[in-house]
């Protein structure tokens, strides 16, 4: 879906409306399968390695068609991309330790910030509201002459983003830091 929803946002009024529902349905969906696997004790060190995947495919490929339109500084999805690529390497280290991604924190306070349900809620909330806040920018250009609303809009839209990526980057630090360990131990 989220593939489909870059190639046609920007082309319609009703069609953008339709890309901004479906973004939301993108983020629920998401929630809605890591509930389910715990519910219905299916979790896997697979299945957590995969959702982190796709997790990143879309938030990044949303990033960056925002960035690409000029919605959002281009720092944004390059310091995304550059936290997922090293929080997932040393998470790829860990697994050789038979842990989980999330297991690897052992400090209550930073596995509270790094891997929790509130913790990943937070973000979650700020990143969704980021990218239906800028999904709806364009619309409003077309549907209004107001340029005070359209930029004020703008920037509330582009503050949420910027939290939403101080969250990430703040989320990502603690398993750097944990992930020193099992890294100088693949190295030595």
């Amino acid at each position: 879906m989220t593939f489909i929803v870059i190639i046609i946002l920007g082309r319609h009024l009703y069609i953008d409306i339709a890309c901004i529902v479906a973004i939301a349905l993108i983020y629920i969906l998401d929630a809605v399968d890591g509930f389910v696997a715990r519910r219905q004790e299916q979790t896997t060190a697979f299945g957590a390695v995969f959702d982190i995947a796709a997790d990143r495919v879309i938030e990044n490929v949303f990033w960056i068609y925002f960035a690409v339109k000029g919605l959002i500084h281009v720092w944004m999805p390059i310091a995304v991309v550059a936290r997922g690529f090293l929080t997932d390497c040393v998470r790829s280290i860990v697994l050789t330790d038979g842990k989980t991604p999330f297991e690897m924190t052992a400090i209550l306070w930073k596995r509270a910030l790094t891997s929790s349900r509130t913790s990943r809620f937070i973000y979650g909330i700020f990143k969704v509201l980021a990218f239906l806040l800028l999904a709806t920018i364009p619309i409003l250009e077309n549907a209004t002459q107001n340029k005070q609303f359209i930029n004020a809009f703008s920037t509330a839209s582009v503050v949420i983003a910027t939290i939403a990526v101080a969250i990430c980057l703040i989320r990502g630090f603690p398993a750097l830091l944990d992930g020193w360990k099992y890294i100088n131990g693949n190295i030595s």
